[in-house]
């Protein structure tokens, strides 16, 4: 019996642009379906803007109809300013599916760099030639969309392994 294929939203947070993508996975192929960016102007009070990162988002959601979400965790250290206010719209980027009903999951630069390219110090070029390989046919209109294709990639990745061991283990106890 054949099961439906899972909808995958990746989700690379950002103030100024918020990376989408959105993958299919039946459990052995991913399939490309579409990708974007939710962007907010620089000028804009800090409310306006993360009121336009959760819009946007929240009509991604609805127009795309995903499965589940994944987003990546974000390491930022260098002004204490420009990371309280990436923190601010990272936590739209969660909220938005979570308020949605999604299952959302988080997954740090190193892992999503292992998963797809098998090495977690990958360089961002290397990272966008294997989500070129692994979605024939994928264009990108900015980096911050292939990126958040590549933490879908990852998601569907550790999702096969997750439902391999559930059903592992529920096969051992029976």
């Amino acid at each position: 019996m054949a099961t439906r294929p899972i909808r995958i939203l990746g989700l690379d947070p950002g103030l100024q642009h918020t990376g989408w993508g959105l993958v299919e996975h039946d459990g052995f192929r991913l399939r490309f379906c579409a990708e974007g960016v939710v962007s907010t102007q620089a000028g804009d009070d800090l409310h306006h803007r993360l009121l336009t990162l959760h819009n946007g988002l929240a009509a991604v959601i609805a127009a795309q109809s995903p499965d589940e979400a994944a987003v990546e965790h974000t390491y930022v250290a260098r002004n204490p300013e420009s990371a309280l206010k990436l923190g601010q719209a990272r936590g739209v980027v969660l909220l938005a599916p979570a308020l949605a009903g999604l299952v959302v999951r988080e997954y740090g630069a190193m892992e999503v760099k292992r998963a797809v390219v098998g090495n977690g110090h990958a360089a961002k070029e290397q990272v966008q030639a294997m989500v070129r390989h692994l979605l024939p046919g994928v264009t990108f209109k900015r980096a911050d969309a292939a990126d958040a294709l590549a933490i879908a990639i990852c998601h569907a990745h550790h999702r096969s392994t997750r439902n391999a061991f559930s059903a592992a283990v529920a096969r051992a106890a029976s």
